[in-house]
């Protein structure tokens, strides 16, 4: 397919914004493909995603934006500008546990994921060989409570050398400082095992069990400085019943997770989030 633009624009609901856009991608000699619109009514911010064809438009790319400013700054609005020739490259972080690291890179090798798969990061030695063998660097950091500082500070150090846009955490079990956070505002994708708000802390699949819960779930959201708080990207359950074992709800949570995160990560990769506050509007 032929390379698209994607304008994603945000901005107080007020009459005569889709008209606008729309006018602004005609004007130049471009064709929508897809658009698509909410508008938040509690607090009157309007949304858009709106794609369009590159062939015969009469702008160049760096051109856009700047002749797109006499549209946004009469609507107040935001504006991100995307194209889909232009493949992120994502940096995985793992640690033990394997579901969510294998099943990303063999989506990604199979053409799922519209990225680069730049570098996976682990603090274990466990998966070196499955990461070289699907043609990725892999780069073991191991990590104590006396170190975690120095090894976050080089896990920063590779993020910058692979030129890593956005990071994946496939269940990595370290809580990642400010100075990552704010390195990678909304490009950190968390996978949570549980339907967040539930079970906070450890063993959440015993607490479950003990519970006697009907549904278990996975959260996918991004990372920010409130742990598990970040706003939320794809969510998942499935039924359960008192005669699931704690390794028939792990097993079930595995497979959400590994769902749930590929959903997420899709959706960052193709430009259809847009963050809102402690909120997401993710485009169909």
């Amino acid at each position: 397919m032929s390379a698209t633009a994607v304008l994603l624009l945000s901005c107080p609901d007020q009459r005569g914004v889709v008209a606008a856009v729309a006018e602004f991608i005609a004007q130049h000699g471009g064709n929508i493909v897809h658009a698509e619109q909410h508008t938040d009514d509690v607090e009157k911010v309007f949304f858009q995603r709106v794609e369009f064809e590159l062939d015969g438009f009469g702008l160049g790319r760096d051109e856009i934006l700047n002749a797109f400013s006499a549209v946004s700054s009469r609507f107040d609005m935001s504006v991100d500008l995307k194209f889909t020739d232009t493949l992120p490259r994502v940096g995985i972080l793992a640690s033990k546990q394997p579901h969510c690291l294998f099943d990303l890179l063999t989506r990604w090798r199979s053409g799922e994921l519209p990225a680069h798969v730049a570098v996976v990061i682990d603090n274990h030695p466990d998966h070196a060989d499955l990461v070289r063998h699907m043609g990725v660097p892999y780069v073991h950091l191991p990590v104590t409570p006396q170190s975690k500082a120095t090894q976050e500070r080089a896990v920063l150090d590779q993020l910058h050398e692979h030129s890593v846009d956005l990071v994946v955490l496939a269940r990595y079990m370290q809580i990642l400082s400010p100075l990552v956070v704010d390195a990678y505002r909304s490009r950190i994708i968390n996978i949570h095992h549980s339907f967040l708000p539930a079970f906070i802390g450890a063993n959440p699949y015993r607490q479950a069990h003990d519970r006697g819960v009907k549904i278990i779930g996975a959260t996918a959201h991004y990372v920010t400085e409130e742990l598990d708080e970040g706003p939320i990207l794809d969510q998942e359950v499935t039924r359960v019943s008192h005669r699931d074992s704690v390794a028939d709800l792990t097993r079930k949570g595995r497979d959400l997770e590994t769902i749930v995160l590929a959903r997420a990560v899709r959706a960052h990769l193709e430009h259809r989030v847009l963050v809102y506050g402690r909120k997401t509007v993710v485009f169909g």
